[in-house]
């Protein structure tokens, strides 16, 4: 009876859809999926059990970085890999990251440079030892396809409780107090400081202490915010020597653009003199903005992702120091302002010169039309001239035409004229008139037929 209540409820045709289902059908793939997917999972974090120290490279050629051959950084990571007899990254890839001897090597290769950050178990005796280095080769580091625009040396130990001002005494041993930043992050589960000054080696000094219970995932994530803040704010800086060029530079083409602009208003030189002088300052304005764009375009990319390395961090006050994100506003955020309006200012200047160009150009059109509408009337009264003349012409040309006709026609009819006893000249003086009707008639006759 259950079965019959069953059946009764549904169709016999879903009842053997249920019993034995076919499979679904499988949507294609877009080429692209797995690509852009793994693309969120290309460069993991470390893994960084403290104590331990890292260090940390950044290398980036001088010029044209963008377009370089990426296959140069792949091949110099491999002969470092060779070294050491570590496996070889796949082919294409942008990140790499496995044992090197006794350390921890990562690799990763961006658009404009390559970074390399090597983690050291243990603590060295002498604090920021530059003898760290001496890991790398030194004729891998020299044969580097690039040169070094970061380099930092990450000092990570345990901070033990009520060991806050032992540290404080040590961060103002290390660093230089005018420009010593330091702060709690991640609610207080670590204190991070630096100054953000190259040491007589050469290298950024970093300091991270972290408490007992954090784990290694964590510790990675937050020496990886440390070298991205380091890299990126040297990356975004890049645009200030950029900038003061630009604004040197159109310091000059300002002044010219100034003269050039007065010019509208006056005539102290012809209007096609001054449009060609400004179309080549625009020309050179518009040469400085697509020179510049790529490095300006850079900057703010590589400002934000500084900014949010630093929120990320989650600070608050350590000891009275001031935090990262206070000596970023005080020392970072102005260069980044000055290339910010030298950017807008190279964009107004443009568009000024534009727009000059454009007056110079109605200008030179009104006074080419100007002078078009003065040949316009000369040549209508060339025209007028012309057709008098025309008539006069052919008034005369019917005196010269009924000469020559009267003449014919005298001579064809002197023999009538003996006839009927008519002298030579009363014959003429009868035949004038009617000959010059008769000329007059065909001319006029003809001047009618052409128009």
């Amino acid at each position: 009876m259950r079965r019959n209540l069953f059946t009764g409820l549904f169709p016999q045709g879903y009842l053997a859809l249920m019993s034995d289902p076919a499979p679904a059908p499988v949507p294609s793939d877009h080429p692209r999926r797995y690509e852009l997917a793994n693309e969120l999972h290309a460069r993991p974090f470390p893994e960084v059990s403290a104590p331990c120290r890292a260090m940390y490279l950044a290398f980036k050629q001088p010029r044209d970085a963008a377009t370089r051959d990426r296959a140069e950084d792949r091949a110099h990571l491999v002969v470092l890999l060779d070294r050491f007899g570590a496996p070889h990254p796949k082919p294409g890839a942008t990140h790499w990251i496995g044992r090197l001897g006794r350390h921890t090597l990562k690799w990763e290769c961006h658009t404009e440079f390559t970074t390399y950050t090597l983690f050291l178990d243990g603590l060295e005796a002498r604090p920021f030892d530059p003898a760290d280095y001496e890991v790398l080769p030194a004729n891998w580091l020299a044969a580097a396809p690039g040169l070094r625009i970061a380099s930092a040396m990450i000092r990570i130990e345990v901070l033990e409780n009520g060991a806050e001002e032992a540290v404080a005494e040590r961060l103002d041993e290390w660093f230089v107090a005018e420009s010593l930043s330091a702060g709690y992050v991640l609610d207080e589960v670590a204190i991070v400081a630096s100054d953000f000054r190259i040491d007589t080696a050469g290298h950024v000094r970093f300091a991270l202490f972290v408490r007992p219970d954090v784990g290694a995932r964590r510790i990675g994530r937050i020496v990886q915010r440390l070298t991205e803040i380091e890299i990126y704010s040297a990356m975004s800086l890049l645009g200030l020597p950029r900038a003061r060029d630009v604004s040197a530079r159109m310091g000059e083409i300002d002044k010219q653009l100034v003269t050039l602009m007065s010019d509208l208003t006056g005539d102290s030189r012809p209007a096609e003199e001054a449009l060609g002088k400004l179309l080549n300052v625009s020309a050179e304005l518009e040469n400085l903005l697509a020179t510049a764009s790529f490095r300006f375009g850079a900057t703010a990319a590589y400002e934000a992702i500084v900014h949010d390395r630093v929120r990320v961090l989650r600070e608050s006050r350590f000891a009275g120091r001031q935090l990262f994100s206070e000596f970023v506003s005080r020392r970072y955020d102005p260069a980044m302002r000055t290339i910010r309006s030298t950017e807008a200012r190279l964009r107004t200047m443009a568009e000024r010169a534009a727009r000059a160009g454009d007056l110079l150009r109605t200008r030179v059109d009104v006074e080419r039309q100007a002078q078009n509408q003065r040949l316009l009337e000369s040549m209508d009264r060339r025209a007028d001239l012309a057709l008098k003349l025309q008539h006069t012409v052919e008034g005369l040309s019917v005196v010269a035409i009924s000469y020559y006709a009267l003449n014919l026609a005298s001579y064809a009819t002197y023999p009538f004229y003996e006839a009927v006893g008519l002298s030579k000249g009363l014959a003429t003086a009868l035949l004038t008139p009617v000959v010059v009707l008769v000329v007059f008639l065909m001319i006029r006759r003809i001047r009618k037929g052409m128009h």
